[in-house]
């Protein structure tokens, strides 16, 4: 086991650096420099921006600045930014919990409806249960989640106003729990319908595969309970293939929550991420992108893993 999580991160460490050098490569092909940012005061002289470009380093090959960089990554530093004058860290740091709030939230939502939806529907296909099912599944897949965001802020909260437009808080200042969880329901539901939508197609086709197998029906043909047929040998067997899409859900719920966040006024790192592009704070933009290749990398780690608890015939050699 410690084996091949050791081979799997050797793995991973090439391909988080491909991802450091892509979004640093792309971030300095896009027009416009962090001085525009930084002299908002049109009197400033060419003088002064090129004394800053120096000090910032910008007047150096960008392979240079990258490298840079990463050697300030391996000593733990992630910089400072160039808009608030901060530790990137300082600012990462405030949006992390709430992104993980709605990113894991809509995860496990997106899980907890999705598993049985499939599953109920595969094991009474073509019923009344299965065409619901697949209607869910067919139109949480084929909305996007800007879409059903402006949606959703016009029907529950202009219309109905049941829930509010955006922000973890009220304005009043008090916070609680249910305040929280209040305004947390709509961005977690628009992050959550296309991967409910994708998770139940996956599960329904996986356990139609699986009850077709000889296994379940010797188990039938023993007398076995229906209930032990479905627990312990169609859905602890059918679940590899979810568990695979599940982990594949982990980088599109972090990219469909730069949205999400927009949309919703959310104080997460989508937002803080759209507000680093526009000012071409490139210490926070590589931040940002350190934080969330390391998550996906390690969730596709963690994956790997559960696939031996639900399959002993899997070895980690």
């Amino acid at each position: 086991m410690l084996k091949y999580i050791g081979k799997r991160i050797l793995i991973a460490i090439p391909t988080f650096l491909g991802i450091t050098i892509l979004v640093y490569a792309l971030s300095s092909l896009a027009p416009g420099t962090p001085l525009e940012m930084i002299f908002n005061d049109p009197n400033a002289t060419a003088e002064q921006m090129e004394a800053m470009r120096h000090k910032l380093g910008l007047d150096r090959p960008v392979y240079i600045q990258y490298l840079n960089w990463l050697w300030q990554l391996v000593q733990g530093n992630l910089g400072t930014s160039y808009r608030t004058g901060h530790s990137v860290w300082a600012d990462i740091s405030e949006r992390i919990g709430p992104t993980l709030l709605l990113t894991f939230s809509s995860l496990a939502f997106s899980v907890i409806i999705a598993l049985p939806l499939g599953a109920m529907s595969a094991y009474k296909p073509y019923s009344a249960w299965d065409y619901i099912s697949s209607a869910v599944s067919f139109i949480g897949a084929a909305i996007p989640n800007f879409f059903a965001g402006l949606v959703f802020v016009y029907l529950f909260s202009v219309l109905i106003k049941a829930f509010p437009s955006g922000g973890m808080y009220d304005t009043s200042g008090t916070r609680s729990v249910p305040m929280l969880l209040h305004h947390l329901f709509l961005p977690m539901l628009v992050l959550s319908i296309q991967q409910i939508g994708s998770l139940i197609r996956q599960t329904r086709g996986a356990v139609l595969d699986v009850l077709q197998e000889d296994y379940v029906r010797t188990a039938r043909a023993k007398g076995a309970r229906e209930r032990v047929v479905m627990t312990a040998h169609v859905l602890q067997n059918a679940m590899i293939p979810v568990i695979t899409r599940i982990g594949m859900m982990i980088p599109f719920l972090v990219g469909g929550a730069v949205v999400t966040e927009q949309i919703f006024a959310w104080p997460g790192l989508g937002s803080l991420m759209v507000l680093s592009i526009n000012s071409r704070d490139y210490p926070v933009i590589m931040g940002i992108t350190v934080f969330i290749a390391a998550a996906v990398l390690i969730g596709n780690i963690i994956v790997d893993l559960i696939y031996g608890l639900l399959d002993p015939k899997i070895r980690y050699s």
